[in-house]
């Protein structure tokens, strides 16, 4: 994937128009309790001020009407904290679309909720064309927003005089270019989560690529029971059974496989107060729930990982929220952090995950956006990736 970068361009008296993600979590009285996104987006920001641009930042923030500003819409909340981290002052400029405000060079000013311009989530022309006007350059660094074709993710890259890829943007399609497209062999993907059906298209893909597919949660579950195992009363999906043997078939055909748990951790219910046992796989019984792998399968996923090129993790193999299932997903975080393997994390569970068990650090990539995320593990296009690599020869 070819696209400009922001910091190979010189932005010296230019005005620079940065799509940012900063739609970040509030309470009640509109206080940030996660300001994650927000210090992801500073190093872009700080590289166009202190190149002596005029910064104009947007985002969306929540999901507003479109035509409508809200108490709870408003972007002032995130021009306060940004202030805070860039250690200088962010106006908040409303009703910005047709300009008629200024910006001096070296200064950053915060263009409130862009999901609130009619036309913006329909990626409308006349839109993107008014907001193009606005810069010399527009740099698209919200990649958690790369899947959807809006007018300021989109629309705008193909107007403004320059189109390129922020600091955060252009690190995440290095790091999922590199797992996917040019990646250290063994190359293994781990995929987690409830349900086989929400995240079939991206095992089919993965399937085609990878050598080694780790299972875990309720799609484990489904993969268990497509190879002949009794899973009790576990999360699963029996219509799906074929499916995930066709995945299982296509994985041995190309000489990889798909490494299920020869023992599991099992419950009647799933609560803090559950008794955990662990047991082997062929003795799952009638009203046992699978919650967790049990520790000869974390071992060999351990070995597994150990023996990697290439990780990309997506979805945790068990209940980790509680201690008494959170041995696998632990033992495995614990694997992936420890490997020489390049790794490359993404989805709201698998951050959780990496928190929890305080990986952070050790992990090669940890990937800003969940659906966009998802999507290109799937081998989706992108359309504010592919509207950046359309002017790259601009």
């Amino acid at each position: 994937m070819q696209v400009k970068k922001l910091t190979d361009l010189d932005v010296k008296g230019k005005k620079v128009f940065i799509r940012a993600d900063l739609n970040v979590p509030q309470d009640d009285a509109g206080n940030i309790t996660e300001d994650t996104r927000i210090r992801a987006s500073i190093p872009s920001i700080r590289y166009a001020v202190e190149g002596g641009a005029a910064v104009m930042v947007t985002s969306h923030l929540g999901r507003p009407t479109e035509g409508e500003l809200k108490a709870e819409d408003t972007l002032a909340p995130v021009a306060v904290r940004l202030g805070q981290l860039l250690g200088k002052p962010v106006r908040l400029i409303q009703n910005w679309v047709d300009g008629g405000f200024d910006v001096a060079p070296g200064e950053v000013v915060l263009l409130e909720n862009c999901r609130c311009n009619k036309g913006e989530k329909k990626d409308n022309e006349e839109l993107a064309r008014k907001m193009a006007a606005l810069c010399d350059i527009y740099v698209n660094d919200a990649f958690g927003t790369a899947h959807r074709a809006e007018a300021t993710t989109h629309g705008i890259a193909r107007f403004a005089p320059t189109a390129c890829a922020g600091i955060l943007m252009g690190a995440e399609i290095d790091a999922l270019g590199k797992a996917l497209h040019s990646p250290k062999r063994p190359l293994v993907a781990i995929v987690g989560g409830s349900k086989v059906s929400s995240k079939l298209t991206i095992l089919k893909s993965l399937a085609d690529k990878v050598d080694q597919l780790i299972v875990g949660g309720g799609i484990a579950n489904t993969f268990l029971l497509a190879s002949g195992k009794r899973i009790g009363e576990s999360l699963a999906e029996p219509e799906l059974v074929k499916e995930a043997q066709v995945i299982i078939d296509l994985m041995k055909a190309r000489g990889a496989e798909v490494p299920l748990p020869e023992d599991v951790v099992v419950a009647d219910e799933v609560s803090a107060m559950a008794r955990a046992n662990k047991v082997p796989v062929d003795e799952v019984g009638p009203h046992d729930r699978i919650l967790d792998i049990g520790p000869k399968a974390a071992a060999q996923l351990s070995q597994i990982i150990a023996n990697a090129g290439t990780i990309v993790w997506n979805g945790p193999v068990g209940v980790f929220e509680l201690p008494q299932f959170a041995g696998g997903t632990k033992m495995m975080a614990s694997a992936i952090a420890h490997s020489e393997a390049f790794s490359i994390a993404g989805g709201g569970d698998t951050l959780a995950a990496i928190a929890k068990f305080h990986i952070a650090d050790d992990v090669g990539y940890i990937s800003t956006g969940g659906g966009a995320f998802l999507e290109f593990l799937e081998g989706k296009t992108l359309p504010a990736i592919a509207a950046l690599e359309e002017r790259f020869k601009d």
